[in-house]
C-alpha cells in the first residue's frame, strides 16, 4: 500500500503556482495582483472587486485611492471650455488670488458718526473732583433763635427758600435773590414757634406751636390757610410731610398724629410708644413706614398699615420695630434715596453715632461715631453720600462717602 510522499519530501509545484509571489514576511506590504491580464496585454487594465489596504505602507495607501477615484475622475473631468470659464471666473472676482481673505490693504475708513462718536468719547474730560468750600457763603442774622436740640426750627423747601423760627416770627430768606420777608408772627399765647415744616410743592408751610396748635400758612400770599387743633396737649416740635396730603405731628408728650388736609376732622392715625418728646419724623419714599426719634433715646419704625384710629385712644398702635441701640436724643433721620429699605439716624451728645439700619429686619448695618451730637442728616439725591450736621462740641458740617 502505497503510504504517500515522504513528509520531507519537496511537492512538486505546477506552473501556475510558480508564477505566484510567495508569501512575505509578517510586517511586510501587503500582496498586491498585478495590473495585467492572463493575455499579457498591457493595454487592458484589471480591476479588482474591491480593495481593502492595509495602513502599513504610505505607497499601498496611494494605490487603492487612485484605483478608487480613477473613474470618478474620468467621468467628471472639465471640458475645455469650462476649464477657461472658470480661470475667467477666478480672474474677475479673486483678481487672480489663491487666498480669499488677505490682510495687506489698510481696514476701510469708519462712517462719519462712528469717528466723530469716538472722537467726542476721547475728547470728554475726566469726572471733576467734588471741591467743599471750607468757608460759609452766607451768613445770616438769626436773633430770638431758640437753642433747643430737640426742635425743629430751619426747614429748606423745593423753590430754594429757607424757613427760619425766630420766637414768635417765622421768617423766609430766598436763597436765589438773597431777599428776606416775615411770613407771619403768632400771637404770644400761641408762641414761641417750635417747628416749620415746608410742603412738598414748595408753597405752603406748617408751623407748629407751644400751645399745641399746628398752623398752614401760604407762602405765596402769607395767609394763614388753616389752624389744626384738639389733636395734641403739648407743643408740637417736629413735623413731617407726606404728598401733600398728610402732616404728620410730635409732641411733647411722645404723641404722634396724622393729620389729613383733606378732610374736616383732620386727626386721622395716632402711633402711641414714645414716652418722651418727639425730636425727628421722617416718612419713607413710598409712604409706607415712618421713622420716629425721641428725647428718651429710642427710635420707632412705623407701618401706615398697623396705625391705630385716632379715634380710638384705648387702642394702642404695634410698631414694626422698636431700636434700642442709641444712647442719647434721636433727632437725626434720612432715607436713603437708593436703597429703599436703609435707614439713618443720628443721636445726640452722650452717643454721637450715625447708625444705619435694615427697615425689613430692623437689624444695625453699621455705626459710625462721630465724635459730635449728630442735629441732622441728609442723603444725596446724585451720588452715594451723605451730609450730616453736628452741634456740640465740632459744631461742623461733614460729608460722607
Amino acid at each position: 500500500m502505497d503510504a504517500g510522499p515522504d513528509l520531507m519530501t519537496p511537492v512538486k509545484t505546477t506552473p501556475h503556482a510558480a508564477s505566484r509571489s510567495p508569501l512575505r514576511e509578517a510586517g511586510a506590504s501587503p500582496y498586491m495582483p498585478s495590473l495585467r491580464t492572463a493575455s499579457g496585454n498591457p493595454a487592458i487594465k484589471c480591476y479588482g472587486d474591491r480593495f481593502i489596504p492595509c495602513r502599513g505602507s504610505e505607497e499601498d495607501r496611494d494605490i487603492a485611492r487612485y484605483l478608487l477615484t480613477e473613474k470618478e475622475n474620468a467621468a467628471t473631468a472639465p471640458s475645455p471650455s469650462k476649464g477657461a470659464y472658470r480661470q475667467l471666473l477666478a480672474e474677475k472676482m479673486l483678481n487672480s488670488r489663491t487666498r480669499i481673505l488677505s490682510f495687506r490693504n489698510k481696514p476701510p475708513e469708519p462712517d462719519n458718526f462712528l469717528a466723530d462718536h469716538a472722537a467726542s468719547i476721547q475728547a470728554s474730560p475726566a469726572k471733576k473732583h467734588l471741591r467743599i468750600p471750607q468757608t460759609p457763603d452766607r451768613i445770616l442774622d438769626a436773633p430770638d433763635l431758640t437753642d433747643d436740640y430737640r426742635l425743629n426750627l430751619l426747614d429748606w423747601g423745593c423753590r430754594n427758600v429757607l424757613s427760619i423760627a425766630l420766637g414768635n416770627m417765622i421768617c423766609l430768606w430766598d436763597a436765589s435773590s438773597g431777599s428776606i420777608s416775615e411770613l407771619a408772627t403768632v400771637h404770644e399765647d400761641d408762641g414761641p414757634v417750635t417747628s416749620v415744616s415746608w410742603a412738598p410743592d414748595g408753597r405752603h408751610i406748617a408751623v407748629g406751636l407751644a400751645s399745641s396748635v399746628v398752623q398752614l400758612w401760604d407762602s405765596g400770599s402769607n395767609r394763614l390757610l388753616r389752624t389744626l387743633q384738639g389733636v395734641h396737649e403739648s407743643g408740637v416740635g417736629s413735623l413731617a410731610w407726606w404728598n401733600n396730603k398728610v402732616l404728620t405731628s410730635g409732641d411733647i408728650d411722645g404723641k404722634i398724629v396724622n393729620n389729613d388736609m383733606r378732610i374736616r376732622n383732620h386727626a386721622a392715625q395716632t402711633y402711641r410708644g414714645h414716652t418722651q418728646e418727639v425730636c425727628g419724623l421722617k416718612w419713607s419714599g413710598s409712604g409706607q413706614q415712618l421713622a420716629s426719634g425721641s428725647n428718651d433715646s429710642l427710635l420707632f419704625l412705623w407701618d401706615v398699615s398697623m396705625a391705630s384710629s385716632a379715634r380710638s385712644p384705648g387702642r394702642r398702635t404695634q410698631w414694626l420695630h422698636r431700636l434700642e441701640d442709641h444712647s442719647a436724643a434721636v433727632r437725626g433721620l434720612a432715607w436713603c434715596p437708593f436703597q429703599s429699605n436703609v435707614l439713618a439716624s443720628g443721636g445726640g451728645t452722650d452717643d454721637r453715632c450715625i447708625k444705619f439700619w435694615n427697615t425689613q429686619t430692623g437689624a444695625c448695618l453699621n455705626s459710625v461715631d462721630t465724635g459730635s451730637q449728630v442735629c441732622a442728616l441728609l442723603w444725596s439725591k446724585n451720588d452715594r453720600e451723605l451730609l450730616s450736621s453736628h452741634g456740640y462740641a465740632q459744631n461742623e458740617l461733614t460729608l460722607w462717602k
